[in-house]
């Protein structure tokens, strides 16, 4: 997976544009950072796509900015001379596909079959785009399509809304998710960037979908933190789930909501585990942001995929840490 894919999957949803004023394209492009995706792919459905992407790229460089819907050679090489990063294409198009891999283009064709899936294995692709989605089946073609493909991912676009997509992103073979929702061609056109930024927003807020997972409380040994256990469960009755450690109980849990450590722990005042759709995800949203991390706290599943991480520094007293729902 090259860097570009890399940083799609990070961000997890790319903002479908069609943009017909291209002197919008920039305050589109900031609406969009602003509301925490720093990516979009510009469709060549509307003249001048080519220009609004060099506009984007010009005004907000950090953006990672594609073109979309390439349908010739001819676009493809227009839309790289404008700066886009990647290239999607609603179907394979061996003519287009080539010439991206000649000249070390990222791009993602259309897929929908297998036959389609090894024309893309033949030309050394591993990301597809899945269009559209919905209409072609959604998560269970997917997933169909996956099981004898092992080694694609897919990036399913079409009928992809703020009530389907955290289903999606929750198949581990969908890299991201394409949309428009919050770029429709109305908000657009009247600039209606405050609503875009807001809409992008709650995008963000389905792709990381963070609850509050539990609240930990440190004490001084295991003795302690049994007894605080149980007088709590006295007052709040709630299973009480020993967690094992390598020299006795780590910790007790009351329910799911509270930690009773059998040591200190982190934070003077204890520490709140905040759960995400993907700590991968939330923590390259959160750096984008400013937070830093601990990097030494750092766990992983047996997948390689980061688990649990704790943000530097304390909050009010609280350590604050991420934790894979």
């Amino acid at each position: 997976m090259n860097s570009i894919v890399k940083t799609l999957g990070e961000v997890g949803i790319i903002p479908v544009i069609k943009v017909s004023d291209v002197s919008k394209a920039a305050d589109l492009a900031g609406a969009l950072k602003a509301g925490g995706i720093p990516a979009a792919e510009v469709t060549f459905r509307a003249a001048g796509a080519d220009k609004a992407i060099a506009s984007m790229r010009a005004a907000h460089p950090d953006m990672v900015v594609g073109a979309g819907t390439v349908l010739t050679v001819e676009q493809a090489e227009l839309a790289v001379k404008a700066g886009a990063q990647f290239l999607v294409s609603p179907g394979f198009n061996p003519k287009v596909v080539g010439w991206c891999r000649e000249n070390g283009v990222t791009i993602t064709p259309g897929c929908v079959t297998p036959t389609e899936i090894e024309q893309a294995l033949e030309f050394g692709l591993d990301v597809v785009k899945f269009f559209p989605a919905e209409q072609c089946g959604g998560l269970d073609r997917i997933k169909s399509l996956a099981a004898p493909y092992g080694g694609i991912k897919f990036i399913p676009t079409g009928g992809i809304t703020p009530d389907n997509i955290s289903a999606y992103l929750a198949f581990d073979r969908v890299i991201a998710c394409g949309g428009s929702f919050m770029v429709k061609e109305e908000f657009i056109d009247k600039g209606e960037w405050d609503k875009i930024t807001a809409l992008s927003q709650q995008a963000v807020n389905r792709v990381l979908g963070f609850t509050l997972a539990h609240i930990g409380i440190g004490t001084g040994g295991a003795e302690e933190a049994k007894s605080l256990a149980g007088a709590l469960g006295g007052v709040w009755p709630q299973e009480i789930r020993e967690l094992p450690g390598p020299n006795g109980p780590a910790a007790f849990f009351l329910g799911s909501a509270l930690e009773i450590l059998s040591s200190p722990g982190r934070g003077s005042k204890g520490h709140i585990a905040i759960g995400t759709a993907s700590v991968e995800r939330a923590m390259a949203h959160l750096k984008r942001r400013g937070v830093t991390f601990d990097d030494a706290t750092l766990q992983n599943t047996a997948a390689g995929k980061p688990r649990l991480i704790f943000l530097a520094g304390e909050y009010g007293g609280f350590g604050v840490h991420l934790l894979q729902n």
